[in-house]
């Protein structure tokens, strides 16, 4: 008899596990607590289609973005949605980042990205002609999408192979039995002979529902965005990033031409006041809590205290986050940061030490699996990592 699986969470990934499921014939069932899918990362952030710049080579996040970068690709051709390959270039600013670039060079050489080049400050200039810095690299095939028009294309694609995604389903619930897994939600109860969970911004709460390992927790970082007005958008052609600190886990400002035209200037890194607290307005005092009291708090305050400090006077403080973006493009003014637009959160994965997850990574406990660490690239990478899923863990043995 077919096995029918579960799948906590509508995000890009956990529709891509199902649709991949559905080809091969497996009955599956999505249990999303929002009344849409791609509600809360997916649907919150810039849209990039990673080419794997960043990544350490043999990574599990530098394999499945270079596979799920091509799929991306060509299942956007196949539905006919928009994928727009404005490019990205990675400058540098002061001789400090110069070391840091040539190691970008040569991550992305041991990744294969295609069309990468190294520029000096006259050919960065040729790309984006409002941009300033001594040195880049470019990589011409970085690419923008709608990830939520995708998800939806890929949840209709499971509707029409006959699996199921029941919205407004939050999980309140789950227990084991003889082999099988039987999940409570709001409205409803269900039975599964295996569970997948992609649940985000709350992996952590459902795995402790599973029994499994606390760590890692789920830290959420808010990320802002500016938007550039409609007669200042041709200050941008495609996407203009700095060097990435690698003593720090985020990126830092950078500009991007979404597919639909818009120009925006972020995200910066600033923790989130609850687990889906998209402004400072939203406080969670039960989440806020739970961070502070989890034993990595402490730290990771003494190891990143500075940047935070940094970030969050840069959220609160217009004028510095205006020249931390003006560093790159220096006919930017401050009336060009007139509009804030929606900002994302982030799920980062944070260990007891204070370490913060940067690979992905996937647990498995008897007959269910958790998606514990899935950030950026993992929109670019979700029909790859559907895939890895699949192999490594439903096809393989089941763990004890």
């Amino acid at each position: 008899m077919t096995e029918h699986i579960g799948i906590i969470g509508g995000g890009i990934v956990g529709i891509a596990i199902a649709r991949a499921l559905c080809n091969k014939g497996i009955d599956v069932t999505v249990l999303e607590k929002e009344h849409r899918v791609a509600s809360h990362q997916t649907g919150h952030n810039s849209g990039v289609v990673h080419a794997g710049l960043y990544y350490t080579p043999g990574s599990l996040k530098a394999k499945l973005c270079a596979l799920g970068r091509d799929m991306t690709k060509e299942y956007c051709a196949e539905k006919q949605l928009p994928y727009r390959e404005v490019g990205k270039l990675v400058v540098a600013i002061s001789e400090a980042e110069l070391p840091r670039l040539d190691d970008i060079e040569s991550r992305a050489r041991q990744n294969n990205v295609p069309g990468m080049r190294r520029l000096n400050a006259a050919e960065l200039l040729e790309i984006e002609p409002h941009a300033t810095g001594l040195a880049a690299v470019h990589s011409p095939r970085t690419a923008i999408v709608d990830f939520a028009a995708i998800t939806e294309a890929m949840a209709q694609d499971v509707r029409m192979s006959g699996g199921a995604i029941l919205l407004g389903q939050e999980v309140t619930g789950i227990s084991q039995r003889r082999g099988k897994v039987d999940i409570r939600t709001t409205t409803a109860e269900h039975t599964f002979d295996r569970l997948i969970v992609c649940a985000g911004l709350q992996s952590d709460l459902v795995a402790r529902m599973v029994g499994a390992n606390p760590s890692p927790k789920i830290l959420p970082f808010r990320g802002e965005y500016w938007e550039l007005p409609a007669a200042r958008q041709d200050l941008i052609r495609g996407m203009i990033y700095p060097v990435p600190d690698p003593r720090f886990p985020f990126l830092g400002v950078h500009f991007t031409r979404g597919v639909y035209d818009k120009v925006h200037i972020g995200p910066n890194a600033v923790p989130a006041l609850a687990r889906e607290g998209y402004g400072w307005g939203k406080i969670s005092v039960k989440d806020t809590f739970d961070s502070l009291l989890w034993p990595g708090a402490l730290p990771l305050a003494r190891k990143h205290w500075r940047m935070g400090v940094n970030e969050i006077s840069a959220s609160l403080v217009k004028p510095l986050f205006f020249q931390a973006a003006r560093k790159f493009v220096p006919e930017l003014t401050m009336a060009d940061l007139s509009a804030k637009t929606a900002a994302g959160v982030r799920a980062q994965a944070w260990a007891k030490d204070g370490s913060l997850l940067d690979d992905f990574a996937i647990d498995q406990v008897g007959p269910v699996t958790l998606l514990r660490n899935a950030p950026s690239p993992a929109a670019t990478s979700a029909m790859s990592i559907a895939d890895y899923v699949i192999e490594h863990h439903l096809l393989a043995p089941r763990a004890a």
